[in-house]
């Protein structure tokens, strides 16, 4: 578990020093101070909090449900195959910035899908337009069934801090009930809202709110002889 925090602050930390940003058409532009600052505190502060509840959950149970866990290189190439798979499938979603595709340390996978074709503004529901999007997204994760899914929320910082927070809930709720729905098993699926905690541009910009407005789903694999 450390490790794959580690593995994001690390992360975050190359972004800050290749000193790049993408903007909502996913055209890469310079990193702001704010920006790279939110950045960072986003890697030490949402993925604890978005997997601080893996600890909890019974590995045998989990392993069980989806019929044994990867062992050895084979984790590797496993996670390897299925990120091309996806990024072959979203091809046109990650050239027009509504889906991002990034491997994460060893053997960790992060989809981040953007606010301005998910959800609308102050909504929950995921748009009818992107369920196309969806579909291939829970086409591959089905087919690599041997990943345990976190799906984060988060929102920009308008309105209360509280009400951020259930709605990113929401959010992240809608998105694994889809997932669920197109067959992925509920035992790989949990969800969390990091509210407007977790920024990954600045708040002071519509641009960047809207940046702010994402799901993201972090694919860890399942390992049989993992610890924690």
């Amino acid at each position: 578990m450390k490790r794959i925090i580690v593995y994001f602050i690390a992360a975050a930390f190359t972004a800050v020093i290749t000193g790049c940003a993408t903007d909502e058409y996913g055209n890469r532009r310079p990193m702001t101070d704010a920006e790279k600052g939110a950045l960072i505190g986003a890697a030490s502060g949402a993925v604890v909090g978005a997997l601080a509840k893996k600890d909890k959950r019974s590995k045998g149970a989990l392993i069980g449900a989806v019929g044994g866990g990867l062992a050895g290189a084979g984790v590797g190439t496993y996670m390897d195959s299925q990120k091309k798979d996806l990024e072959k499938v979203l091809a046109p979603e990650v050239q027009g910035g509504a889906i991002q595709v990034q491997k994460v340390g060893q053997n960790n996978l992060l989809i981040t899908m953007t606010a301005q074709t998910a959800f609308d503004f102050n909504s929950s529901e995921i748009k009818t337009g992107f369920h196309s999007t969806m579909d291939k997204i829970a086409n591959v994760l089905v087919r690599y069934g041997k990943t345990h899914l976190t799906i984060v929320g988060h929102t920009d910082n308008v309105g209360t801090h509280q009400y951020n927070q259930t709605l990113s809930e929401r959010r992240s709720g809608a998105v694994a009930d889809y997932l669920r729905a197109k067959g992925v098993i509920a035992q790989r699926l949990e969800s969390v809202g990091q509210g407007e905690t977790s920024p990954r541009a600045t708040n002071a910009t519509e641009d960047g709110r809207r940046l702010n407005r994402r799901v993201e789903i972090v694919v860890e694999p399942i390992v049989a002889d993992a610890q924690g």
